[in-house]
């Protein structure tokens, strides 16, 4: 006896593999690549190898709110993100583990507030250089930037 062929239509099944794409992708939204812009960025140099601190506005043209969770660079071989506060009249430090930059918003890397400190420099740096970092989102986005260093008495770009 010969098996009976049967007519399978292809369309339902890919209605229903589309359906399951789209409500897949649909709680994982992100801000896309290209959404996150850095503004104004500069880094304040201190001398003798004491740790630099680098400055920049993140804004987010997205529909999404992006995380900023780290940043590296070939010129230091440690950067922290930080966040300088006040209390009681004695300022202080602590390593924070990200930055919320809200949708349609921005966020600041600026004296006296959040920051990322730079050590271990992997060549001589001084006022005048620029120095490439890339910032980490929880995305997975990286976004590069040139640095300017300025020197110690700088108050911004």
């Amino acid at each position: 006896m010969k098996p009976a062929h049967r007519r399978v239509s292809v369309m339902p099944i890919l209605l229903a593999l589309a359906a399951l794409t789209t409500a897949g992708a649909a709680p994982a939204a992100a801000p896309a690549k290209g959404v996150l812009q850095i503004k104004g960025a500069w880094i304040r140099w201190l001398p003798a190898d004491l740790p630099a601190a680098a400055y920049a506005v993140i804004v987010n043209h997205g529909d999404a709110n992006a995380r900023l969770i780290g940043a590296d660079s070939p010129d230091y071989g440690m950067l922290m993100l930080h966040r300088s506060l006040l209390a009681q009249g004695s300022s202080s430090m602590e390593a924070v583990s990200g930055l919320e930059i809200p949708a349609q918003g921005e966020a600041a890397l600026a004296p006296g507030g959040y920051h990322l400190m730079l050590t271990e420099p992997q060549h001589a740096i001084k006022p005048g250089d620029t120095v490439k970092i890339t910032l980490h989102f929880a995305d997975g986005i990286a976004l590069q930037a040139d640095f300017p260093v300025r020197p110690a008495n700088a108050s911004g770009p």
